[in-house]
Protein backbone atom coordinates (compact mmCIF):
# COMPACT_ATOMS: atom_id res chain seq x y z
CA UNK A 1 0.00 0.00 0.00
CA UNK A 2 1.56 3.72 -0.78
CA UNK A 3 2.12 5.85 1.72
CA UNK A 4 1.59 9.85 1.53
CA UNK A 5 2.69 11.97 4.31
CA UNK A 6 0.50 13.83 5.56
CA UNK A 7 0.89 17.25 6.51
CA UNK A 8 0.71 18.41 10.34
CA UNK A 9 -0.70 21.50 11.96
CA UNK A 10 0.44 21.94 15.25
CA UNK A 11 1.76 24.97 13.74
CA UNK A 12 -1.80 26.02 12.73
CA UNK A 13 -3.46 25.02 16.00
CA UNK A 14 -0.85 27.06 17.81
CA UNK A 15 -1.48 30.74 15.24
CA UNK A 16 -5.26 29.42 15.75
CA UNK A 17 -4.99 30.36 19.36
CA UNK A 18 -3.26 33.27 19.04
CA UNK A 19 -5.51 34.55 16.11
CA UNK A 20 -7.64 37.94 16.79
CA UNK A 21 -11.33 37.49 16.46
CA UNK A 22 -12.63 40.29 14.44
CA UNK A 23 -15.60 41.56 13.26
CA UNK A 24 -15.61 41.68 9.39
CA UNK A 25 -17.48 38.54 8.68
CA UNK A 26 -20.20 39.66 11.20
CA UNK A 27 -22.13 41.96 8.91
CA UNK A 28 -25.37 40.28 8.23
CA UNK A 29 -25.54 41.17 4.74
CA UNK A 30 -22.37 40.23 3.70
CA UNK A 31 -21.18 37.01 3.24
CA UNK A 32 -17.25 35.84 2.38
CA UNK A 33 -17.38 32.62 1.20
CA UNK A 34 -13.93 30.05 -0.10
CA UNK A 35 -14.18 27.94 -3.06
CA UNK A 36 -12.92 24.77 -3.78
CA UNK A 37 -10.13 26.24 -5.88
CA UNK A 38 -9.20 29.83 -7.38
CA UNK A 39 -11.51 31.59 -9.93
CA UNK A 40 -10.34 32.47 -13.22
CA UNK A 41 -12.07 31.48 -15.74
CA UNK A 42 -15.74 32.92 -15.81
CA UNK A 43 -17.27 31.65 -18.87
CA UNK A 44 -19.27 28.33 -17.21
CA UNK A 45 -19.87 27.12 -20.88
CA UNK A 46 -16.29 27.44 -21.88
CA UNK A 47 -15.17 25.45 -19.26
CA UNK A 48 -16.51 22.39 -17.14
CA UNK A 49 -14.23 23.39 -13.86
CA UNK A 50 -16.60 23.51 -10.66
CA UNK A 51 -15.77 26.83 -9.15
CA UNK A 52 -17.01 28.54 -12.57
CA UNK A 53 -20.03 26.52 -12.67
CA UNK A 54 -20.52 28.13 -9.15
CA UNK A 55 -19.97 31.03 -10.22
CA UNK A 56 -23.00 31.01 -13.20
CA UNK A 57 -25.32 30.08 -10.63
CA UNK A 58 -24.60 33.41 -8.87
CA UNK A 59 -25.45 35.66 -11.87
CA UNK A 60 -27.23 33.02 -14.29
CA UNK A 61 -30.76 30.96 -14.10
CA UNK A 62 -31.84 28.13 -15.95
CA UNK A 63 -35.13 27.17 -17.48
CA UNK A 64 -35.62 24.48 -15.43
CA UNK A 65 -33.67 23.21 -12.43
CA UNK A 66 -33.12 19.50 -10.17
CA UNK A 67 -35.00 19.74 -7.02
CA UNK A 68 -33.55 17.86 -3.70
CA UNK A 69 -35.67 14.85 -4.69
CA UNK A 70 -33.66 14.95 -7.84
CA UNK A 71 -37.38 15.69 -9.86
CA UNK A 72 -36.83 18.64 -13.06
CA UNK A 73 -39.28 21.44 -12.10
CA UNK A 74 -39.94 24.44 -14.56
CA UNK A 75 -37.55 27.60 -13.18
CA UNK A 76 -37.53 30.50 -15.92
CA UNK A 77 -40.09 28.57 -18.14
CA UNK A 78 -43.76 29.11 -16.86
CA UNK A 79 -45.24 26.25 -18.31
CA UNK A 80 -44.48 23.48 -21.50
CA UNK A 81 -46.53 21.61 -23.37
CA UNK A 82 -45.50 18.34 -25.05
CA UNK A 83 -47.73 17.32 -28.63
CA UNK A 84 -49.49 13.53 -28.33
CA UNK A 85 -46.79 12.02 -30.60
CA UNK A 86 -43.93 13.95 -28.04
CA UNK A 87 -42.05 15.42 -30.85
CA UNK A 88 -42.76 19.33 -30.70
CA UNK A 89 -41.86 20.81 -27.22
CA UNK A 90 -43.78 24.39 -26.33
CA UNK A 91 -41.98 26.54 -23.51
CA UNK A 92 -42.94 29.71 -22.52
CA UNK A 93 -41.17 31.97 -20.19
CA UNK A 94 -42.00 33.53 -16.81
CA UNK A 95 -43.34 37.25 -16.81
CA UNK A 96 -40.77 39.73 -14.81
CA UNK A 97 -37.56 38.02 -16.15
CA UNK A 98 -35.11 40.68 -16.97
CA UNK A 99 -31.44 40.76 -17.61
CA UNK A 100 -29.05 42.66 -15.38
CA UNK A 101 -28.51 45.47 -17.85
CA UNK A 102 -32.08 46.22 -17.66
CA UNK A 103 -33.48 44.33 -20.68
CA UNK A 104 -36.25 41.62 -20.76
CA UNK A 105 -35.43 38.24 -21.39
CA UNK A 106 -36.54 36.68 -24.51
CA UNK A 107 -37.11 33.80 -26.16
CA UNK A 108 -34.68 34.39 -28.67
CA UNK A 109 -32.08 34.89 -25.75
CA UNK A 110 -32.92 31.55 -24.43
CA UNK A 111 -32.37 29.62 -28.22
CA UNK A 112 -29.38 31.20 -28.56
CA UNK A 113 -27.54 30.21 -25.33
CA UNK A 114 -28.99 26.74 -25.55
CA UNK A 115 -27.00 26.37 -28.69
CA UNK A 116 -23.71 27.54 -27.55
CA UNK A 117 -24.45 25.52 -24.68
CA UNK A 118 -25.44 21.98 -26.40
CA UNK A 119 -21.78 22.64 -28.77
CA UNK A 120 -19.68 22.26 -25.66
CA UNK A 121 -22.27 19.47 -23.32
CA UNK A 122 -22.12 15.69 -23.64
CA UNK A 123 -26.60 15.98 -23.00
CA UNK A 124 -26.88 18.88 -25.05
CA UNK A 125 -24.97 17.46 -27.54
CA UNK A 126 -26.83 13.95 -27.97
CA UNK A 127 -30.28 16.37 -27.43
CA UNK A 128 -29.41 18.30 -30.25
CA UNK A 129 -28.96 14.94 -32.63
CA UNK A 130 -32.78 14.17 -32.26
CA UNK A 131 -33.63 18.01 -33.04
CA UNK A 132 -35.06 19.34 -36.25
CA UNK A 133 -35.47 23.06 -35.36
CA UNK A 134 -35.19 25.09 -32.11
CA UNK A 135 -37.14 28.25 -32.74
CA UNK A 136 -38.49 31.20 -30.87
CA UNK A 137 -41.88 31.93 -31.22
CA UNK A 138 -42.74 35.07 -29.93
CA UNK A 139 -40.98 37.17 -27.17
CA UNK A 140 -41.88 34.46 -24.38
CA UNK A 141 -42.14 31.48 -26.61
CA UNK A 142 -40.01 28.90 -28.39
CA UNK A 143 -40.62 25.52 -29.96
CA UNK A 144 -38.32 22.28 -29.70
CA UNK A 145 -38.95 20.07 -32.73
CA UNK A 146 -37.84 16.62 -32.52
CA UNK A 147 -37.22 14.27 -35.12
CA UNK A 148 -38.12 11.55 -32.52
CA UNK A 149 -39.38 11.15 -29.63
CA UNK A 150 -36.50 11.22 -27.22
CA UNK A 151 -36.78 10.81 -23.42
CA UNK A 152 -34.15 12.59 -22.08
CA UNK A 153 -35.17 16.74 -22.75
CA UNK A 154 -36.19 18.07 -19.12
CA UNK A 155 -32.96 16.31 -17.98
CA UNK A 156 -30.82 17.63 -20.43
CA UNK A 157 -32.59 20.94 -19.92
CA UNK A 158 -32.47 21.04 -15.82
CA UNK A 159 -29.07 19.23 -16.02
CA UNK A 160 -27.95 20.36 -12.18
CA UNK A 161 -23.24 20.67 -13.29
CA UNK A 162 -21.46 21.08 -15.76
CA UNK A 163 -22.13 21.98 -18.44
CA UNK A 164 -24.97 23.56 -17.05
CA UNK A 165 -27.28 25.31 -19.61
CA UNK A 166 -27.09 28.68 -18.19
CA UNK A 167 -29.25 31.62 -20.45
CA UNK A 168 -26.98 34.64 -21.39
CA UNK A 169 -28.19 37.62 -23.57
CA UNK A 170 -28.21 36.80 -27.19
CA UNK A 171 -25.66 39.51 -28.06
CA UNK A 172 -23.49 37.52 -25.20
CA UNK A 173 -24.64 33.85 -26.39
CA UNK A 174 -23.70 34.55 -30.06
CA UNK A 175 -20.25 34.33 -28.96
CA UNK A 176 -18.48 30.87 -30.63
CA UNK A 177 -18.72 28.78 -28.10
CA UNK A 178 -14.94 28.06 -27.81
CA UNK A 179 -14.07 31.48 -27.47
CA UNK A 180 -15.10 32.41 -23.84
CA UNK A 181 -17.11 35.50 -23.40
CA UNK A 182 -16.32 39.08 -22.29
CA UNK A 183 -19.56 40.00 -20.22
CA UNK A 184 -20.90 38.88 -17.36
CA UNK A 185 -24.65 39.75 -17.70
CA UNK A 186 -27.01 37.52 -17.14
CA UNK A 187 -30.58 37.42 -14.89
CA UNK A 188 -30.01 35.75 -11.89
CA UNK A 189 -30.50 36.11 -8.27
CA UNK A 190 -26.49 38.23 -7.66
CA UNK A 191 -25.00 40.66 -10.39
CA UNK A 192 -21.15 40.27 -10.77
CA UNK A 193 -19.32 43.43 -9.72
CA UNK A 194 -16.61 43.40 -11.92
CA UNK A 195 -14.70 46.94 -10.89
CA UNK A 196 -14.41 45.08 -7.30
CA UNK A 197 -13.68 41.47 -7.94
CA UNK A 198 -9.81 41.04 -8.50
CA UNK A 199 -8.69 37.42 -9.62
CA UNK A 200 -6.57 35.78 -7.46
CA UNK A 201 -7.82 38.20 -4.38
CA UNK A 202 -11.54 38.21 -4.58
CA UNK A 203 -14.70 37.71 -6.95
CA UNK A 204 -17.66 40.39 -5.88
CA UNK A 205 -21.19 39.80 -5.99
CA UNK A 206 -24.56 42.01 -4.83
CA UNK A 207 -27.84 41.25 -4.50
CA UNK A 208 -30.08 41.51 -7.75
CA UNK A 209 -32.59 44.22 -6.82
CA UNK A 210 -34.87 43.43 -9.64
CA UNK A 211 -34.57 39.59 -9.67
CA UNK A 212 -38.07 37.73 -9.28
CA UNK A 213 -38.02 34.09 -7.64
CA UNK A 214 -40.71 31.90 -8.18
CA UNK A 215 -42.96 31.39 -5.75
CA UNK A 216 -42.16 27.59 -4.09
CA UNK A 217 -39.80 27.27 -1.35
CA UNK A 218 -35.99 26.65 -2.33
CA UNK A 219 -35.44 23.02 -3.04
CA UNK A 220 -31.67 21.86 -4.00
CA UNK A 221 -31.16 24.06 -7.10
CA UNK A 222 -35.30 24.70 -7.68
CA UNK A 223 -37.69 26.72 -6.25
CA UNK A 224 -37.72 30.60 -5.36
CA UNK A 225 -34.02 31.57 -5.39
CA UNK A 226 -34.31 34.58 -2.60
CA UNK A 227 -30.93 36.23 -1.91
CA UNK A 228 -30.87 37.27 1.67
CA UNK A 229 -27.66 38.98 1.87
CA UNK A 230 -26.64 42.32 -0.47
CA UNK A 231 -23.30 41.18 -0.84
CA UNK A 232 -21.45 38.17 -1.69
CA UNK A 233 -17.57 37.73 -1.73
CA UNK A 234 -15.88 34.72 -2.86
CA UNK A 235 -12.45 34.90 -1.47
CA UNK A 236 -9.21 33.43 -2.73
CA UNK A 237 -7.14 31.60 0.11
CA UNK A 238 -5.48 28.28 -1.28
CA UNK A 239 -4.27 26.98 1.69
CA UNK A 240 -6.61 25.17 3.53
CA UNK A 241 -4.86 26.02 7.23
CA UNK A 242 -5.52 29.14 6.45
CA UNK A 243 -9.11 28.80 5.19
CA UNK A 244 -10.27 26.52 8.52
CA UNK A 245 -8.07 29.62 10.72
CA UNK A 246 -10.14 32.35 9.00
CA UNK A 247 -13.57 30.30 9.37
CA UNK A 248 -12.86 29.72 13.15
CA UNK A 249 -12.00 33.32 13.35
CA UNK A 250 -14.65 35.20 12.09
CA UNK A 251 -12.91 36.48 9.11
CA UNK A 252 -14.97 34.22 6.61
CA UNK A 253 -18.07 32.62 6.44
CA UNK A 254 -18.17 29.44 4.63
CA UNK A 255 -16.00 26.71 3.14
CA UNK A 256 -17.13 25.09 0.22
CA UNK A 257 -15.10 21.66 1.06
CA UNK A 258 -12.73 20.84 4.31
CA UNK A 259 -9.40 18.36 3.65
CA UNK A 260 -10.65 15.65 5.86
CA UNK A 261 -7.19 15.83 8.03
CA UNK A 262 -8.67 19.28 9.08
CA UNK A 263 -12.34 18.53 10.59
CA UNK A 264 -11.17 17.29 13.54
CA UNK A 265 -10.12 21.62 14.32
CA UNK A 266 -13.69 22.48 12.98
CA UNK A 267 -15.13 19.95 15.30
CA UNK A 268 -13.65 21.16 18.15
CA UNK A 269 -14.82 24.73 17.99
CA UNK A 270 -18.20 25.44 19.00
CA UNK A 271 -18.29 28.73 16.69
CA UNK A 272 -18.40 26.75 13.48
CA UNK A 273 -20.26 23.76 11.92
CA UNK A 274 -20.21 21.33 9.30
CA UNK A 275 -22.61 20.84 6.69
CA UNK A 276 -23.24 17.90 4.34
CA UNK A 277 -24.48 19.47 1.28
CA UNK A 278 -24.06 16.81 -1.28
CA UNK A 279 -24.70 13.45 0.05
CA UNK A 280 -24.36 11.67 -2.89
CA UNK A 281 -20.65 12.07 -2.70
CA UNK A 282 -18.24 12.83 -5.83
CA UNK A 283 -16.15 10.35 -7.81
CA UNK A 284 -12.22 10.08 -9.11
CA UNK A 285 -11.68 10.20 -12.46
CA UNK A 286 -7.88 9.16 -13.86
CA UNK A 287 -8.45 10.66 -17.64
CA UNK A 288 -5.76 9.72 -20.47
CA UNK A 289 -4.84 11.48 -23.76
CA UNK A 290 -6.03 9.77 -26.48
CA UNK A 291 -4.53 11.76 -29.35
CA UNK A 292 -0.35 11.29 -28.27
CA UNK A 293 2.17 8.71 -26.78
CA UNK A 294 2.07 6.82 -24.65
CA UNK A 295 -1.71 6.59 -24.60
CA UNK A 296 -2.66 6.42 -28.18
CA UNK A 297 -2.22 2.72 -27.70
CA UNK A 298 -5.13 0.39 -26.84
CA UNK A 299 -2.86 -2.08 -24.79
CA UNK A 300 -0.88 0.97 -23.01
CA UNK A 301 -4.13 2.53 -21.61
CA UNK A 302 -5.19 -0.77 -20.86
CA UNK A 303 -2.15 -1.90 -18.62
CA UNK A 304 -2.36 1.76 -17.02
CA UNK A 305 -6.05 0.75 -16.05
CA UNK A 306 -4.35 -3.42 -14.43
CA UNK A 307 -2.29 -0.67 -12.34
CA UNK A 308 -5.09 1.33 -10.62
CA UNK A 309 -6.07 0.44 -6.75
CA UNK A 310 -8.90 2.48 -6.00
CA UNK A 311 -8.13 2.20 -2.29
CA UNK A 312 -4.98 3.65 -2.51
CA UNK A 313 -6.20 6.81 -4.30
CA UNK A 314 -8.73 7.18 -1.58
CA UNK A 315 -6.45 6.40 1.81
CA UNK A 316 -4.23 9.24 0.13
CA UNK A 317 -6.84 11.79 -0.52
CA UNK A 318 -9.56 10.94 2.11
CA UNK A 319 -7.89 9.42 4.69
CA UNK A 320 -10.26 8.31 7.27
CA UNK A 321 -12.72 5.84 6.38
CA UNK A 322 -16.06 6.96 6.86
CA UNK A 323 -15.76 9.81 4.08
CA UNK A 324 -14.88 7.28 1.17
CA UNK A 325 -16.29 4.37 -0.59
CA UNK A 326 -14.29 1.89 -2.46
CA UNK A 327 -16.69 1.53 -5.78
CA UNK A 328 -16.51 0.13 -9.11
CA UNK A 329 -19.80 1.00 -10.88
CA UNK A 330 -19.33 4.17 -13.34
CA UNK A 331 -22.72 5.22 -12.50
CA UNK A 332 -22.30 5.56 -8.90
CA UNK A 333 -22.97 2.51 -6.25
CA UNK A 334 -26.50 2.73 -4.95
CA UNK A 335 -28.24 4.72 -8.24
CA UNK A 336 -30.10 2.97 -10.65
CA UNK A 337 -27.83 2.26 -13.19
CA UNK A 338 -24.64 1.58 -10.43
CA UNK A 339 -23.18 -1.89 -11.72
CA UNK A 340 -20.53 -2.87 -10.12
CA UNK A 341 -18.05 -4.18 -12.35
CA UNK A 342 -16.87 -8.15 -11.86
CA UNK A 343 -13.01 -8.96 -11.18
CA UNK A 344 -10.13 -7.13 -9.90
CA UNK A 345 -9.60 -4.43 -12.21
CA UNK A 346 -9.61 -0.99 -10.21
CA UNK A 347 -9.02 -2.48 -7.03
CA UNK A 348 -6.43 -5.06 -7.34
CA UNK A 349 -2.97 -4.18 -9.60
CA UNK A 350 -1.70 -6.85 -11.85
CA UNK A 351 1.68 -5.19 -12.87
CA UNK A 352 3.19 -8.24 -14.37
CA UNK A 353 0.44 -8.17 -17.07
CA UNK A 354 0.66 -4.78 -17.34
CA UNK A 355 4.43 -4.84 -18.21
CA UNK A 356 3.31 -7.95 -20.29
CA UNK A 357 0.61 -5.35 -22.03
CA UNK A 358 3.23 -2.69 -22.78
CA UNK A 359 5.76 -5.29 -24.16
CA UNK A 360 2.96 -6.07 -26.70
CA UNK A 361 2.62 -2.78 -27.51
CA UNK A 362 6.37 -1.52 -27.98
CA UNK A 363 6.07 0.45 -25.10
CA UNK A 364 9.53 2.19 -26.16
CA UNK A 365 9.64 4.24 -22.58
CA UNK A 366 8.01 7.51 -23.75
CA UNK A 367 7.37 9.28 -20.06
CA UNK A 368 3.66 9.67 -19.23
CA UNK A 369 3.62 13.43 -18.49
CA UNK A 370 1.37 13.62 -15.45
CA UNK A 371 -0.64 16.82 -14.63
CA UNK A 372 -0.71 17.07 -10.46
CA UNK A 373 -2.50 19.88 -9.29
CA UNK A 374 -1.71 21.49 -6.10
CA UNK A 375 -4.07 24.18 -5.45
CA UNK A 376 -7.19 21.69 -5.05
CA UNK A 377 -6.55 19.70 -2.07
CA UNK A 378 -8.76 17.14 -2.95
CA UNK A 379 -6.50 16.09 -5.64
CA UNK A 380 -3.05 16.69 -4.51
CA UNK A 381 -2.12 13.85 -3.35
CA UNK A 382 -3.51 11.73 -6.65
CA UNK A 383 -0.84 12.11 -9.13
CA UNK A 384 2.15 10.94 -6.87
CA UNK A 385 -0.07 7.34 -6.25
CA UNK A 386 -0.48 7.13 -9.85
CA UNK A 387 3.09 7.72 -10.71
CA UNK A 388 4.09 4.99 -8.43
CA UNK A 389 1.56 2.80 -9.39
CA UNK A 390 2.41 3.66 -13.11
CA UNK A 391 6.02 3.38 -12.36
CA UNK A 392 5.20 -0.17 -10.89
CA UNK A 393 3.63 -1.68 -13.93
CA UNK A 394 6.59 -0.33 -16.19
CA UNK A 395 5.55 2.88 -17.15
CA UNK A 396 8.05 5.86 -17.02
CA UNK A 397 6.15 9.12 -15.45
CA UNK A 398 7.13 12.97 -15.77
CA UNK A 399 5.04 14.47 -12.73
CA UNK A 400 4.74 17.85 -13.53
CA UNK A 401 3.13 19.91 -10.99
CA UNK A 402 0.96 23.01 -11.38
CA UNK A 403 -2.07 25.18 -9.97
CA UNK A 404 -5.85 23.49 -10.90
CA UNK A 405 -6.49 26.75 -13.61
CA UNK A 406 -3.00 25.69 -15.39
CA UNK A 407 -4.39 22.25 -15.57
CA UNK A 408 -7.64 23.19 -17.17
CA UNK A 409 -6.54 25.77 -19.38
CA UNK A 410 -3.46 22.94 -20.22
CA UNK A 411 -5.69 20.00 -20.63
CA UNK A 412 -7.33 21.93 -23.94
CA UNK A 413 -4.25 21.39 -25.93
CA UNK A 414 -3.82 18.79 -28.03
CA UNK A 415 -0.10 19.03 -29.05
CA UNK A 416 2.17 16.38 -27.60
CA UNK A 417 2.65 16.16 -24.23
CA UNK A 418 6.71 17.18 -24.89
CA UNK A 419 5.45 20.28 -26.29
CA UNK A 420 3.55 21.87 -23.69
CA UNK A 421 0.40 19.18 -24.01
CA UNK A 422 -0.28 16.32 -21.82
CA UNK A 423 -0.42 12.85 -20.94
CA UNK A 424 -2.63 12.02 -18.50
CA UNK A 425 -4.34 13.82 -15.72
CA UNK A 426 -7.32 13.32 -12.48
CA UNK A 427 -9.88 15.26 -11.67
CA UNK A 428 -13.44 14.72 -10.34
CA UNK A 429 -17.18 14.96 -10.69
CA UNK A 430 -19.74 15.06 -8.42
CA UNK A 431 -22.10 12.17 -8.42
CA UNK A 432 -25.32 13.97 -9.86
CA UNK A 433 -23.02 14.40 -13.05
CA UNK A 434 -22.13 10.97 -14.24
CA UNK A 435 -25.56 9.13 -13.00
CA UNK A 436 -26.08 7.62 -16.57
CA UNK A 437 -24.14 7.29 -19.92
CA UNK A 438 -25.53 10.59 -21.66
CA UNK A 439 -24.78 12.93 -18.59
CA UNK A 440 -21.77 11.70 -18.13
CA UNK A 441 -19.05 13.99 -19.94
CA UNK A 442 -16.31 10.87 -19.52
CA UNK A 443 -18.64 8.46 -21.60
CA UNK A 444 -18.45 10.76 -24.58
CA UNK A 445 -16.30 8.90 -27.33
CA UNK A 446 -16.80 11.19 -30.77
CA UNK A 447 -13.41 13.17 -30.45
CA UNK A 448 -15.36 15.83 -32.39
CA UNK A 449 -17.39 16.36 -28.85
CA UNK A 450 -15.56 14.45 -26.31
CA UNK A 451 -13.81 15.73 -23.41
CA UNK A 452 -10.35 16.53 -22.77
CA UNK A 453 -9.12 13.74 -23.84
CA UNK A 454 -10.83 13.11 -27.18
CA UNK A 455 -11.60 9.25 -27.29
CA UNK A 456 -12.59 7.82 -30.61
CA UNK A 457 -15.02 4.43 -30.32
CA UNK A 458 -17.96 4.12 -32.57
CA UNK A 459 -19.15 1.33 -30.59
CA UNK A 460 -19.43 3.34 -27.87
CA UNK A 461 -21.45 6.11 -29.44
CA UNK A 462 -23.96 3.66 -30.51
CA UNK A 463 -24.63 2.49 -27.09
CA UNK A 464 -25.02 5.57 -25.71
CA UNK A 465 -27.71 6.28 -28.66
CA UNK A 466 -29.22 3.03 -27.74
CA UNK A 467 -29.48 4.49 -24.02
CA UNK A 468 -30.71 7.75 -25.05
CA UNK A 469 -33.71 5.96 -27.07
CA UNK A 470 -34.64 3.78 -24.45
CA UNK A 471 -37.42 4.35 -22.29
CA UNK A 472 -37.91 0.70 -20.15
CA UNK A 473 -35.65 1.32 -16.96
CA UNK A 474 -34.93 -2.93 -17.29
CA UNK A 475 -33.27 -2.29 -20.68
CA UNK A 476 -31.84 0.99 -19.75
CA UNK A 477 -29.82 -0.33 -16.93
CA UNK A 478 -28.74 -2.95 -19.13
CA UNK A 479 -27.38 -0.90 -22.19
CA UNK A 480 -25.66 1.45 -18.63
CA UNK A 481 -23.89 -1.49 -18.27
CA UNK A 482 -23.42 -2.13 -21.40
CA UNK A 483 -21.37 1.17 -21.13
CA UNK A 484 -19.26 1.13 -18.56
CA UNK A 485 -18.06 -2.26 -20.14
CA UNK A 486 -17.35 -0.91 -23.19
CA UNK A 487 -15.03 2.04 -21.72
CA UNK A 488 -13.11 -0.49 -19.40
CA UNK A 489 -12.80 -2.93 -22.88
CA UNK A 490 -11.33 0.35 -24.59
CA UNK A 491 -9.59 1.92 -21.24
CA UNK A 492 -11.68 4.91 -22.37
CA UNK A 493 -10.85 6.41 -18.50
CA UNK A 494 -10.61 5.02 -15.07
CA UNK A 495 -12.91 5.90 -12.01
CA UNK A 496 -11.04 5.66 -8.76
CA UNK A 497 -14.00 5.25 -6.19
CA UNK A 498 -16.78 7.75 -4.45
CA UNK A 499 -15.67 10.03 -1.47
CA UNK A 500 -17.34 12.39 0.68
CA UNK A 501 -16.73 15.51 2.47
CA UNK A 502 -18.59 18.07 4.00
CA UNK A 503 -17.95 22.14 3.89
CA UNK A 504 -18.27 24.17 6.71
CA UNK A 505 -19.56 27.57 7.54
CA UNK A 506 -20.33 29.84 10.70
CA UNK A 507 -22.36 28.84 13.13
CA UNK A 508 -25.33 31.58 12.72
CA UNK A 509 -25.17 30.70 9.12
CA UNK A 510 -28.42 29.08 8.35
CA UNK A 511 -30.03 27.62 4.97
CA UNK A 512 -27.10 26.10 3.25
CA UNK A 513 -29.43 23.89 0.61
CA UNK A 514 -28.56 20.44 0.12
CA UNK A 515 -27.79 20.21 -3.36
CA UNK A 516 -25.32 18.58 -5.85
CA UNK A 517 -23.83 22.18 -5.88
CA UNK A 518 -22.82 25.00 -3.78
CA UNK A 519 -25.58 27.74 -3.80
CA UNK A 520 -25.65 31.01 -2.12
CA UNK A 521 -29.59 31.81 -2.00
CA UNK A 522 -31.23 31.13 0.87
CA UNK A 523 -28.45 31.49 3.17
CA UNK A 524 -28.27 34.11 5.71
CA UNK A 525 -26.24 35.48 8.92
CA UNK A 526 -28.54 35.36 11.98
Amino acid sequence: MIKINRRTFAAGSAALALAPRVAGAQNKKLLRFVQNGNLTILDPIWTTAYVTRDHGYMIYDTLFATDEKGAIQPQMVDKYEVSPDKTLWTFTLRDGLEWHDGQPVTAEDCVVSLKRWQARDAMGQKLMEFVAALTPVDAKTFTLKLKEPYGLVLDTLGKPSSTVPFMMPKRIASTDPFKQIDSQVGSGPFIYVNAESKPGEKHVYVRNPKYKPRSEPASALAGGKVAKVDRVEFVDMPDPTQQVNALIAGEIDMIENVPHDLLPLLKADKSVQTVNWNPLGQQFCIRFNHLTKPFDNLKVRQAALLCMRQEDYLKATVGEQQYYKVCTAAFVCGTPNGVEIQGDLLTKPNFEKSKALLKEAGYDGTPAVLMQSTTLPVLTNTAPVTKSLLEQGGFKVDMQSMDWQTVVTRRTKKDPADKGGWSVFHTYAIAADILNPISANWMVADPEKAWFGWPNDPEMEKLRDSYARETDPAKSKALAAAVQNRALDQAQYGWLGMWYGPGAARANVVGWLKAPVTVLWNIEKT
